[in-house]
């Protein structure tokens, strides 16, 4: 790590940032019907690490940093925690995952009632569009913003994983399977994520390739992660019920590879991130150290 970057500073700074933003471009409690706004907010934040925003400041930073890059960024960072927010909301509804608790409190589902928890996913997903579609910057930086966000959160994307993760409970998924599910249910929107910042900074198509390569590699490793802590770690440490995955007799790497491939498989992926970075120099070190934040989660 560069010892002029310090990253705990920036990642204070920029968790603040979008702390303040999301406040700022949601619905307040008092806007009408409170109920539902104020499930909106609980669902949205309620804590969490963030990882897509950072993602998103992190990627804005290869650019030069003018007024109208930092109004897309805000809001590129909140339209895609808002994305998230939803899958989560949705994820954990009883026709889906059915569970209790996410990020050390209970569902929306449980705090409120299943209706609103659905119809907080509803709102959080069109909130997000409504947020890109009125940010003051280029035209053309809100065009490409929506279409990328809209692409990730699709069923060609996230939602499509998700319907392919639950199709395959209870089935044996070969490693492409498991590969291309996790590339469209989680990879996609961290994807997203470094896309929009590159998109916010107005990088040249060979800068976004590079980007690419980093944020598939590192969407993957999330993922393998993931799997990873579901069956090594416990609720509390994750904020959300433990073993379930395998419980509800779903394919991980962990159960179609065993946990000594899915570490090692995190770690090559954490350094090929690391790697397709090296000609933005010392600007890209927040994205590298995000790579090695996110593989080393639970460590």
């Amino acid at each position: 790590m560069s010892n002029a970057f310090q990253f705990q500073e920036w990642i204070t700074t920029h968790s603040e940032r979008t702390e303040s933003a999301l406040d700022r471009l949601l619905d307040s409690t008092q806007t009408t019907p409170h109920r539902l706004h104020e499930a909106m907010r609980y669902a949205a934040q309620g804590g969490g690490k963030r990882i897509r925003p950072l993602l998103v400041f992190a990627a804005g930073q290869l650019g030069d940093h003018g007024n109208a890059e930092i109004v897309a960024l805000d809001a590129a960072a909140v339209a895609i925690e808002c994305i998230h927010a939803y899958s989560l909301v949705h994820d954990d509804l009883p026709c889906m995952d059915d569970d209790d608790l996410r990020r050390g409190r209970p569902t929306v589902h449980k705090a409120f009632d299943e209706a609103t928890a659905l119809l907080v996913g509803d709102a959080l997903q069109t909130r997000a569009f409504e947020i890109l579609a009125n940010a003051n910057c280029d035209p053309q930086v809100r065009l490409k913003m929506i279409s990328a966000l809209a692409a990730a959160s699709g069923s060609r994307g996230m939602a499509g994983g998700q319907a392919i993760d639950l199709e395959s409970v209870g089935k044996k998924l070969d490693l492409p399977g498991l590969q291309q599910m996790h590339a469209m249910k989680t990879g996609a929107l961290l994807s997203c994520a470094v896309e929009l910042g590159g998109i916010a900074a107005q990088l040249n198509p060979a800068q976004m390739a590079h980007l690419e390569t980093y944020s598939k590699a590192l969407g993957l490793a999330f993922q393998i992660v993931d799997d990873v802590l579901d069956a090594t770690a416990d609720s509390q440490t994750l904020g959300k019920t433990a073993g379930k995955d395998a419980a509800a007799n779903k394919p991980t790497y962990v159960t179609l590879m065993g946990l000594d491939y899915a570490q090692k498989q995190a770690k090559e992926l954490q350094e090929t991130a690391i790697a397709s970075l090296n000609s933005f120099g010392v600007s890209a070190q927040a994205l590298k150290d995000l790579a090695l934040l996110v593989v080393n989660r639970g460590k």
